[in-house]
């Protein structure tokens, strides 16, 4: 599984990719805005983890201008805590808000989490998921 990790703070961005790494997960790491837009466009990801305040494109912008082109899951880190940052953020289509600091196995849990349910609502590697036979079971 391939992710995008757009974080500034240089030192918490090598060891999450270090922890994401050791538990098999391809990561390309940028630090500010505008490369993880470029990034996003140019490479095909399973999933995106957007740092909210960064240079010269808020994590805020990014989510929506990827969430118009491409549905992966997207998880945002960030320090603001506020419920209206929140909202913001899950507003604009994030799947997920981690507030900082956080424990980097609950991270990856989350990321887990997120990638799994994806692959079994869109159908990837084969466990399609139909929604007429999932009714077809409530009744």
């Amino acid at each position: 599984m391939k992710l995008l990790f757009a974080e500034d703070e240089v030192s918490m961005a090598e060891a999450v990719t270090d922890i994401l790494t050791y538990h098999n997960y391809t990561v390309d790491t940028v630090y500010d805005g505008a490369d993880a837009l470029d990034y996003a466009r140019a490479e095909q990801y399973d999933g995106i983890i957007l740092d909210i305040m960064m240079p010269k494109k808020s994590g805020y912008d990014i989510c929506r201008e990827i969430r118009e082109q491409i549905d992966i899951p997207i998880l945002m880190v960030t320090a603001k805590t506020e419920s209206v940052d929140k909202i913001r953020g899950l507003g604009l289509g994030a799947d997920d808000y981690i507030v900082k600091p956080f424990d980097p196995m609950e991270l990856v849990a989350r990321v887990k989490s997120h990638l799994l349910r994806y692959e079994r609502l869109t159908g990837k590697n084969g466990t399609t998921v139909s929604y007429t036979h999932l009714r077809a079971h409530e009744t």
